[in-house]
């Protein structure tokens, strides 16, 4: 493979000539103004994500529907998610970025309109199908800043725009929890939703230029319906297994019907002349590593995340610790501090990717995750611990979401960067659904029937699990530098990584293209 020449930017096989796409930056938008509506477009996904999670109490007394009932809110969005995720990243390489993030920001602002003027719960789990589709918004935006800015602005186009993923999250949850304080109608949050959705359609409309399609072939339809099956049948048991029971029928026979349709999905792709995503770039070692760093890390997030609420919100007069924090207090104090330092770590974290590689940077990040969740097991008696513990944990996300694309970027072909990255959001969601049941699980086994509460231990057992999440992270990265090492030789796509480095992101669901 011949290296990219110094004075000309790296393009994908399929962009048009060096001299047609300066052609076409010249034609195109203000950099700013380009940023800045892909930013909101971010902002408004990850701002959709979290905003319901303060509120699922909420919607279940609302509407009169039991907590495993209202939980649906979550699933069915995470499954929207990672069934969609892969097949609007090869909408976008054949027909598009912009009539796909259009018809994407539609049934978003579909979808949360939806959620406003419904009070049924079936019609509100549509409505976050809808939104859930959004998640294909952060990788099409990274192709068209990739496409569209010159090589010396595309790596803080990128860091801004995946940092405002982090941005929004944090104004959901402090927004959501502001709006419904003292009772307060769930309906409310939705409100900034759909003002941010509106506004970014508009702007999408208004400001992305038209541009051909820069990759050919067909979608694997048949191979689209057949993932989205085996991943549902996945996900399903993951997040519903607490109320199902996990030796129900239901569960089980999910699990096997995973199984069973997965290896049929992988037979399918092998025969296909244009597979989805191709059964050997899965079985790449140098995919493996991020895959299973990308569940791992969304194990941890979800474990701190949920952890932290939790433990900060419970009366130490009843159970013999917490702060007894207000839903308000809880996101504030607790979380607002992780998500401002995620936000200002975000393009610094993508210039050490840059310049150290992504498996130093992904083992140092693990590390910090590890460190806090040590910290959360074994001091949690004054406030600030939990603050610098959430942090910690906090950084860990950061830091793993500015690694993992620039390492898978490093591992394939530039034609299969966004069904790669694609699969990598999908083990994310996996881990972020498995470490939201697991403490789940763990809490509700260790409920104390004196106090009503779950014990202290229940939170130590929790801790460690994220503890071995990080753990795990540090062997595989540094398992991947032993064999890179073992390898020798430059890195052949070192350029490529350099380029994707800065797209850090907090969001549980994402990928680049």
């Amino acid at each position: 493979m011949t290296a990219p020449s110094a004075s000309r930017p790296w393009s994908h096989p399929r962009v048009p000539a060096d001299d047609d796409t300066a052609a076409q930056r010249r034609r195109g938008p203000r950099a700013g103004l380009l940023v800045a509506t892909l930013a909101l477009g971010t902002t408004a996904l990850s701002l959709l994500q979290s905003l319901v999670v303060p509120i699922l109490d909420a919607i279940g007394d609302q509407l009169g529907v039991s907590p495993a009932a209202a939980g649906w809110v979550l699933t069915a969005n995470l499954l929207a998610a990672a069934v969609s995720t892969p097949v609007l990243g090869r909408l976008g390489d054949t027909w598009g970025e912009r009539p796909v993030m259009i018809g994407i920001l539609v049934a978003m602002t579909a979808g949360t309109l939806l959620a406003l003027l419904t009070s049924s719960l079936p019609a509100l789990i549509a409505a976050r199908v809808l939104q859930g589709v959004s998640y294909g918004l952060f990788p099409l935006s990274i192709s068209v800043l990739r496409r569209e800015l010159p090589a010396a602005r595309l790596s803080v186009g990128m860091s801004v725009v995946s940092s405002t993923l982090a941005v929004g999250g944090v104004v959901g949850l402090v927004a959501a929890a502001l709006l419904t304080r003292d009772g307060g109608d769930y309906h409310r949050p939705f409100w900034i939703g759909l003002a941010a959705a509106v506004t970014a359609l508009v702007l999408v409309v208004l400001v992305l230029p038209r541009r051909p399609a820069t990759g050919s072939g067909r979608v694997d339809w048949w191979g689209a319906v057949v993932l989205a099956c085996g991943l549902v049948l996945l996900l399903l048991p993951v997040s519903q297994g607490n109320s199902w029971g996990w030796g129900s029928p239901a569960t089980v026979g999910c699990a096997v019907g995973a199984a069973v349709v997965l290896a049929g999905w992988v037979l399918l792709q092998r025969h296909r002349e244009d597979p989805l995503v191709r059964p050997a770039m899965l079985a790449d070692p140098r995919t493996l590593v991020p895959n299973l760093a990308g569940v791992m890390t969304g194990i941890g997030l979800f474990a701190s995340f949920l952890a932290v609420l939790q433990f900060v919100q419970t009366p130490p007069e009843a159970a013999g610790y917490g702060f007894g924090a207000s839903v308000v207090e809880a996101a504030v104090v607790f979380l607002l501090p992780g998500g401002l330092a995620g936000v200002l770590l975000a393009p610094v974290a993508g210039r050490v990717v840059a310049r150290a590689g992504g498996l130093p940077t992904l083992l140092t990040g693990a590390a910090c995750g590890l460190a806090g969740f040590l910290l959360l097991a074994l001091l949690r008696d004054v406030a600030w611990q939990v603050v610098v513990a959430g942090l910690l944990t906090q950084l860990w996300a950061t830091v793993a979401y500015a690694a993992l694309p620039a390492l898978v970027v490093s591992a394939v072909r530039p034609e299969e960067t966004g069904v790669a990255n694609a699969v990598n959001s999908i083990a994310r969601s996996v881990g972020q659904a498995v470490g939201s049941t697991v403490t789940v699980a763990v809490l509700a086994a260790g409920v104390d029937p004196a106090t009503g509460f779950p014990s202290a231990a229940a939170f130590t057992a929790v801790a460690l699990v994220g503890a071995g999440g990080a753990a795990a992270v540090v062997l595989l990265s540094a398992a991947g530098l032993a064999g890179r090492r073992g390898r020798g030789g430059p890195d052949r796509l070192a350029d490529v990584e350099q380029a994707t480095a800065a797209a850090g992101e907090w969001s549980p669901v994402s990928g680049l293209r």
